[in-house]
């Protein structure tokens, strides 16, 4: 009776197994990673918030009289931008992303290490931050960590995206996008005018290549700190 018992315990915890494997390949297929959609919620209510806003880390003295003293809005927010990009510590929000077209609304991080990426859409720190008139690039997820990324394949050009910073808001435009191997670093490369790069991996659950979606900078907004003159 006691092996019969133990047969039938682990023929059970099997079944088990084998049933909540389906249900997370299922969920994975048609939604994302159930586990690691868990621990990215978790990961991104840990993201230190506080550079969204200069309410929470207000500009010293220096910065405001530095500032007020340069004669235009672009100049302003381009020395802004490089505050921000000096500031702001890796895993840390630098600003929100915005695509309707896909229902992408996230915080996105500074950073694309392991790490940073499970707290939700990363920029590349190698490239520069909205402002400056040269490449910004943001990589991110599609099938695991909340995936953030899964629908960017749909982007079609013409199709808004918008990068809100504590300093402005930047209004970008797709041009188009392209499958390139996971090594194209030339996809970072500036340009002669701001553009927003966004890239993830292609085809979904693999690796093997990277889809990006290139847009071109339309407008921008600046915020009150980039307005207010002395």
């Amino acid at each position: 009776m006691t092996v019969r018992r133990l047969i039938r315990d682990v023929s059970s915890v099997l079944v088990i197994a084998g049933v909540l494997m389906l249900l997370d390949a299922g969920l994975t297929l048609v939604w994302q990673e159930p586990v690691t959609a868990v621990i990215g919620t978790i990961r991104r209510d840990q993201t230190d918030l506080r550079y969204l806003s200069y309410n929470a880390v207000p500009l010293s003295l220096v910065d405001r009289t530095a500032v007020s003293q340069l004669p235009s809005r672009s100049q302003r927010i381009a020395f802004l931008a490089r505050r921000e990009a000096a500031q702001v510590p890796t895993g840390a929000a630098i600003g929100r992303l915005e695509i309707s077209r896909i229902g992408v609304d996230y915080d996105v991080v500074q950073g694309t290490d392991t790490a940073s990426l499970e707290r939700g859409p990363g920029h590349y720190p190698s490239t520069a931050f909205p402002g400056l008139g040269e490449t910004v690039a943001i990589a991110g997820h599609r099938t695991t960590y909340l995936a953030p990324f899964r629908n960017i394949n749909e982007l079609a050009p013409g199709d808004r995206i918008v990068l809100q910073m504590p300093y402005a808001t930047f209004d970008y435009v797709v041009q188009f996008d392209k499958v390139v191997a996971p090594d194209a670093w030339w996809i970072t490369d500036n340009v002669g005018y701001e553009r927003l790069v966004l890239s993830a991996c292609y085809p979904l659950y693999s690796a093997s290549q990277r889809i990006v979606v290139f847009a071109r900078l339309q407008s921008v907004k600046p915020s009150a700190a980039a307005i207010t003159r002395a």
